[in-house]
């Protein structure tokens, strides 16, 4: 009797505990995001506070917070996951002209996201880096010069294009404005004046920007994303504006975007900005410093590599740099947006957790992967009618390093796809069989061939390399698996591929060694690259250290001599939060020869060339540097010089060449116009991109694709790189291009006819309709993007035109279709400088409309605003 009284008097206790819990303000579902974070905000100590400003919040069990990851990707898809849709690379989606799949992309994939992330924490994962409901998507910044490697990232150079296609990317991620809960917490980033390069972005200072172009070029796709789409959250950037780092800028986090904007939520830094402060940009003394600056000026929360900043906030406050009512200030933003998740409430009262793994990579998502990769293809040239391909050919060639290649349809800040479709595997698709021959023909970039030496490596008498794996980062302890490796090294985490049976997918480590004999004196070079830490040994001394969060291949040259023996050892270490990945090769290179090629081709005519860039040599940031590249930029727009070559090598063969190019970016293709027959822009199309190539080859889809950056004829039409000025850049300010902004051909033909206005006498607060008939003049079925630019009358120092408004419509055959098309006030805002900000002046005005930004592509009809 005494016992079980006793255990109803806890049981009652715990009840009455548990229930009064529930009760507190701030675990109350019924209430308002805000009142729930004010009422938290009381509870947490200094320290505390500080803590959950981090990007990687630590739990605070005592209060039932978990642990919350502020940063996770979804660029284009679910990023840093596998099993997931990848879509094409936002570029490649800019050319579609098509906001509306934009945005049907990006709630399919926020349907990814949140299944995946519930289903981790279901079976028992914490709340990861890279899997979380805080996404910072999308870039907007504009790609004002072709040479920046993460151009690829963004929609292109056009404010009002970026700015439709951001909103459209917001809007499908966090779900509909009138919910309860955010479905997700979208981002627009890098705010501000941030387009490379890449190399000088912890230094670089932005003291020269025109007002003028910041408030017409550089801000308007994040004012929309503010105002239009209410974006969750914005990143500042590294570099500074002004002689201030934009993470401690005040004009622009607190003038312009909260107090101009109104924006009310959070702002996050970029991974390792506070820190620049004191070791980059010099503006602070120390992190303590840098801490106070950064949060005075705006910044909630703090992304690093390791080490942060904002854990000394206390400290700052001790010593008056800042005050606690400060921090609580940006805690009631970052906690507010934890609130809008639901991500503290139960799943049971949040939809958005009911969501199914059943969603990812479905049907339904890989057609709108393959609808997008299709719309994005942009056909530059087509010389006689030489696409599409006829199905009938006896045989055609598929050649070149993209050809055979799935990665590169995956573009950067990617996911992993269930399954790829690459180019050549499309082609062959339409094709009978042994109707493709296929050959690589030549590297991306590098003139020469590596003979591998893999095969003459031996260590204890066994052929290939020894490899030893632990499961923990040190090598330390006893091995788990212990094995010899005959061929190259290729291994990967990705797909939950484990680098040997019973070695963990993180927290482990490998040692390669093998024994080498040199047959003769004479340069090697070693290839290799990880997703990890990696440190390559030869004879003990260390020839190679990288440690990185992807895998980008070095070319490292080492001189041998005839008879000696090399030890040859290659260290790997998984880093946290990472899927890991090693490339391993050596041997000696040797020249192209493209003789042999040609022997191969005999008797075929026609020759698809699939070649262009890659991740491996545009991105973020990139270690690695090749002729022409720097640090994931360009340094030279053009093809590089052994594509360029294999192409003259078919040209002069007689060849009849499509070229195929994959690139994030615009290339000078002015000796390709002459040895290519045909040009398709296929940008990075993503998981079904190879298939869309072969659809638009063989005409099983008519090409609609529009380009959303100028293509320059070469890099002397370029200004210097970190010179931000607009004079000469994009279409809105130069005016002889080889490809211009808007440019695309079809299958087909279109008349552009005389366009109706609904009024040509409007106030400054009017609206005006344009209804622009379009008629298909050809024999094929096909889509028209009808576009209108505006230019303000006698203003010399303004743009040539400016994009305000486009409509992509699919025309029968022979049939006309009208574009209707409005121009609502803002579409005449210009900046002005008497009065320092954007507004409608009265005066008169120029509508151009047609099929480019090409003079001669457009139609002029002229307003007046009173």
């Amino acid at each position: 009797m005494r016992i079980t009284f006793l255990l109803t008097a806890v049981a009652g206790l715990i009840f009455s505990t548990s229930s009064f819990a529930q009760k507190l303000p701030y675990q109350n579902p019924d209430l308002s995001s805000e009142e729930r974070a004010k009422d938290l905000i009381t509870r947490l100590t200094l320290e505390e506070k500080a803590s959950l400003m981090f990007d990687q919040s630590p739990a605070i069990p005592r209060l039932g917070i978990k642990k919350f990851n502020w940063w996770s990707e979804a660029l284009h898809g679910l990023a840093n996951n596998d099993k997931v849709t990848v879509f094409p690379e936002p570029v490649g989606m800019a050319a579609s002209f098509d906001d509306t799949l934009v945005y049907k992309i990006f709630d399919a994939t926020s349907d990814e996201v949140r299944a995946k992330y519930h289903d981790a924490i279901r079976n028992g994962k914490e709340n990861r880096r890279f899997l979380s409901l805080s996404v910072w998507t999308p870039n907007i910044n504009i790609f004002r010069d072709p040479r920046w490697g993460r151009g690829q990232e963004t929609y292109g150079e056009d404010p009002y294009l970026t700015s439709r296609m951001g909103v459209a990317v917001v809007k499908g991620l966090q779900g509909p404005a009138d919910a309860r809960y955010r479905k997700l917490l979208a981002c627009a980033k890098h705010f501000a004046v941030h387009s490379g390069p890449e190399w000088s972005r912890h230094t670089l200072n932005l003291y020269q920007v025109r007002p003028r172009d910041l408030y017409e070029t550089y801000l308007p796709a994040f004012k929309s994303l503010v105002m239009e789409a209410d974006v969750r959250q914005v990143m500042c950037a590294y570099q500074r504006l002004d002689d201030e780092p934009c993470c401690g800028n005040n004009r622009l986090l607190q003038t312009i975007l909260r107090d101009n904007w109104g924006f009310k939520h959070v702002v996050v830094s970029d991974c390792g900005a506070i820190t620049d402060f004191f070791t980059s940009h010099k503006v602070s003394s120390d992190a303590v410093h840098a801490s106070a600056k950064g949060a005075l000026a705006g910044t909630d929360v703090e992304c690093v590599w390791e080490g942060y900043a904002f854990k000394n906030l206390p400290e700052a406050v001790s010593r008056g740099l800042i005050t606690e009512k400060e921090i609580d200030k940006h805690l009631l933003r970052v906690l507010a947006g934890r609130f809008d998740l639901g991500e503290m409430d139960d799943d049971a009262v949040v939809p958005w957790a009911a969501i199914p793994m059943s969603v990812v990579n479905n049907e339904a998502h890989r057609k709108l992967a393959l609808d997008m990769a299709q719309e994005s293809m942009t056909l530059l040239q087509n010389r006689n009618n030489i696409l599409p391909l006829k199905r009938n050919a006896k045989k055609i060639a598929v050649i070149g390093p993209n050809a055979d290649n799935d990665p590169v349809l995956w573009g950067n800040y990617n996911g992993r796809p269930v399954r790829t479709i690459n180019i050549v595997s499309g082609i062959r698709a339409k094709m009978p069989p042994d109707g493709v021959l296929y050959d690589k023909a030549c590297d991306l970039v590098e003139n020469k061939v590596t003979q591998s030496y893999f095969s003459q490596c031996s260590f204890n008498g066994k052929k290939g390399f020894k490899a030893t794996y632990w499961n923990n980062r040190e090598m330390k302890g006893d091995p788990v698996i212990t094995e010899q490796i005959a061929n190259p090294l290729k291994l990967t985490t990705a797909g939950q591929h484990e680098f040997a049976s019973g070695v963990q997918l993180e927290n482990f480590s490998a040692l390669y060694e093998t024994e080498f004999v040199a047959a003769g004196t004479e340069e090697i070079v070693f290839k290799c690259g990880a997703t990890g830490s990696m440190q390559l040994y030869v004879n003990g001394e260390m020839v190679r250290r990288t440690n990185n969060w992807r895998t980008l291949l070095s070319r490292v040259p080492f001189k041998v001599e005839s008879g000696k023996k090399y030890k040859i050892e290659v260290r790997f270490a998984q880093l946290n939060n990472w899927q890991a990945n090693i490339e391993f090769d050596f041997g000696k290179e040797v020249d192209i020869d493209f003789s042999g090629l040609i022997s191969k081709l005999k008797g075929i005519d026609e020759v698809v060339f699939v070649g262009g860039l890659s991740t491996l040599l545009e991105g973020e940031e990139m270690p690695v540097s090749y002729p022409g590249f720097k640090g994931g930029d360009r340094t030279d727009i053009q093809l590089p010089e052994v594509q360029r070559n294999c192409l003259k090598a078919l040209k002069a063969a007689g060849k009849k060449v499509i070229f195929v190019n994959c690139s994030g970016s615009a290339i000078g293709f002015v000796p390709e116009t002459e040895s290519c027959d045909a040009i398709l822009q296929a940008w990075y199309g993503g998981e079904s991109g190879g298939q869309a190539v072969a659809d638009v080859l063989f005409g099983d889809y008519n090409p609609s694709g529009k380009l959303p950056v100028t293509f320059y004829k070469d890099t002397t039409q370029l200004a210097g790189f970190e010179d931000y000025s607009l004079k000469g850049r994009t279409y809105r300010f130069m005016s002889d291009p080889l490809f211009p902004f808007g440019f695309g051909l079809s299958y087909t033909t279109f008349s552009i006819g005389t366009a109706q206005l609904s009024k040509t006498n409007i106030s400054n607060s009017e609206s005006i309709e344009l209804s622009i008939p379009v008629t298909n003049t050809g024999k094929r079925n096909g889509t028209e993007i009808v576009q209108v630019y505006v230019r303000k009358t006698g203003d010399s120092d303004g743009p040539l035109k400016t994009m305000r408004g486009f409509k992509r419509i699919a025309i029968p055959a022979g049939k006309t279709t009208t574009a209707v098309i409005n121009l609502p006030p803002a579409a005449f805002e210009f900046y002005d400088e008497k009065f320092g900000k954007m507004t409608v002046a009265a005066g008169e005005y120029e509508l151009l409309y047609g099929n480019s930004s090409a003079e001669k592509d457009l139609k002029t009809v002229k307003i007046s605003i009173k």
